[in-house]
């Protein structure tokens, strides 16, 4: 025989045949002869290895079969082999699926920031659950593995997951900008976030959160930037950065030792001293304009009355029995500096609890004398007012994927609301001032104009 003419696999005999099946109890499974007694399968589907098998094997024992009787038995086999298979499949698909749910019910647990131990309460819920609602579903429930340790493998697992994706779409980036904020947990343990926002070769933006560095010990411009660079690293970037945007910190901006001076150094050597833009967060500046607004004469007064309500347990009970005595479904809120937006929050419960503020604060031989001032009670309805605005601009300022218009075109907006507000308050016009518009009608009295140097104060920080 010449190279050129090969023999074929069909010329060797080595494709199943049908007669097999009734001659020697074989049957074809994913390209294999298995035996249907045994479920052995031959290395090499010829049918001399099939008849030696049957032979040596199950000849004694099924020859007797022969004719009709003979085509049952094999088509008993068969249906012995179908179910055998169908229970494999069916479990393997179980076992899969139960895997799949503990990821699911692991990220969700990590989601919520729950202990991983609750992954057991979620189990014992389910459990509870299937056997009223598909009691026929209960094992495919108790399959589900929820212990402490496999829910901590299973973040774990998603974490790495996650960090992995992260790194391959960091080397995707042919420019990135790099966000940082520096500030201390209930611990005391400063923490450093750090964010990235890239851009690959379809120009596709990518804006994700990078890592939290705790820093026990000191939080110098030196230590922030090793553990910016070391972040970075992390990920794999290439020092393609254009940009970085700090809160505007002395450590921050520091022109002779600040993070952001060590940051373009580094940056600028590593692509050729390419320029190098560095910005203040615009949400900080906007909490920074936010507290050019003082009036500390109505700050003060809220503040000292909220601490005498909240900071003692017995008058906290109290006041909360009035309130559901008045059908009123909220309390006192603390107010912090380091949340911007919990100013707006006491405030406005502080308005709108004023009455039985008023009330608690006699009865407890505490009362508020400045409750009885129109003036004051005007600047408060006014702080409301305004506080409102500025929180309602931070909430639009927040969120992922936002381009600088879209900041720019939110500041441009709200300064020219705030040269309405100016004009209107000029002319004693309070439509967009709901609460010293109400406080005003209440009182009779309308001396708005004093508030008209307030906005204007406001829009210069603005601009």
């Amino acid at each position: 025989m010449s190279l050129s003419k090969k023999r074929k696999v069909g010329a060797e005999c080595r494709v199943f045949q049908e007669k097999w099946s009734s001659s020697y109890l074989f049957t074809e499974v994913n390209v294999k002869a298995v035996c249907l007694v045994c479920s052995q399968h031959v290395a090499v589907l010829k049918e001399y290895n099939l008849r030696r098998h049957y032979v040596s094997l199950h000849a004694d024992k099924y020859d007797n079969f022969q004719g009709q009787r003979r085509r049952e038995k094999v088509n008993e086999l068969l249906a012995g082999l179908k179910k055998q298979q169908s229970v494999f499949t069916h479990s393997r698909d179980i076992s899969d699926a139960a895997v799949k749910a503990s990821y699911l019910i692991a990220n969700e647990i990590a989601l919520a920031l729950k202990p991983f131990s609750e992954g057991e309460f979620v189990k014992t819920c389910m459990m509870k659950a299937s056997e009223i609602v598909c009691p026929e579903k209960r094992q495919a429930f108790a399959n589900i593995s929820l212990t402490r340790n496999t829910v901590a493998d299973r973040i774990s697992d998603l974490s790495a997951d996650l960090d992995s994706q992260e790194k391959q779409k960091v080397k995707s980036f042919i420019a990135f900008s790099v966000a940082i904020d520096e500030g201390t947990d209930i611990t005391d343990v400063a923490q450093l976030a750090i964010f990235i926002r890239g851009v690959d070769d379809t120009l596709t933006v990518t804006e994700e959160f990078v890592d939290l560095v705790p820093m026990t010990d000191t939080t110098t411009a030196a230590d922030i930037f090793t553990a910016l660079v070391g972040a970075l690293d992390r990920v794999g970037v290439d020092w393609s950065a254009v940009s970085l945007a700090t809160d505007g910190a002395p450590s921050m901006i520091g022109k002779k030792a600040g993070v952001v001076k060590k940051f373009r150094d580094k940056v600028q050597s590593a692509n050729g001293g390419h320029d190098f833009w560095t910005f203040h967060c615009i949400l900080h500046q906007e909490a920074l304009c936010c507290k050019s607004l003082k009036m500390d004469n109505v700050m003060k007064v809220v503040i000292q009355t909220v601490n005498f309500i909240r900071s003692r347990s017995l008058n906290h009970r109290q006041f909360d029995s009035l309130l559901r005595e008045k059908d009123h479904i909220y309390g006192l809120p603390y107010h912090t500096e380091v949340r911007w937006l919990s100013r707006g929050a006491e405030l406005r419960c502080f308005f709108d609890l004023r009455e039985e503020i008023e009330q608690f604060m006699e009865e407890k031989g505490e009362p508020v004398l400045e409750f009885h001032s129109t003036e004051w009670m005007q600047d408060l309805a006014f702080m409301v007012d305004v506080t409102e605005h500025l929180n309602n601009l931070n909430k639009q300022l927040q969120g992922r994927n936002k381009v600088a218009t879209q900041y720019y075109d939110s500041i441009r907006s709200f300064k020219l609301k705030l040269l309405l507000w100016e004009t209107q308050l000029a002319g004693d016009d309070a439509a967009h001032f709901p609460c010293l518009k109400n406080v005003c009608t209440i009182q009779s009295v309308a001396d708005m104009k004093r508030f008209k140097d307030k906005i204007t104060g406001l829009l210069l920080e603005f601009e």
